[in-house]
C-alpha cells in the first residue's frame, strides 16, 4: 500500500512508521503524500483513538528535508 511508510493499529492506536532508515527518515515528496493519507486514514477511522508517529531504524526519528530532491529545483 505504502512505499516509505508502515502502519498498524493496534485497539484504539495507529501506528504510523516513516520507513526509510538508510536515509535517515529523510522526507521526500513521496514519503509526505504518504504521510499526509495515511493520518487523513487514520482520522476518518471511528477505531482510531490516537496515532503515533515514529520513525524506522535506530540514529534518527526524522532527519529532515531529503535534499537529493533540491537538485531538481531550477533555483
Amino acid at each position: 500500500m505504502y512505499n516509505n511508510i508502515l502502519t498498524e493499529q493496534k485497539g484504539q492506536i495507529q501506528f504510523i512508521t516513516i520507513n526509510r532508515p538508510n536515509q535517515l527518515n529523510a522526507l521526500n515528496k513521496e514519503t509526505i503524500e504518504e504521510l499526509n493519507k495515511a493520518i487523513v486514514a487514520a482520522n476518518q477511522d471511528a477505531q482510531t483513538g490516537v496515532i503515533i508517529l515514529t520513525g524506522s531504524g535506530e540514529k534518527s526519528f526524522v532527519a529532515g528535508a531529503d535534499i537529493k530532491e533540491f537538485a531538481d529545483f531550477n533555483v
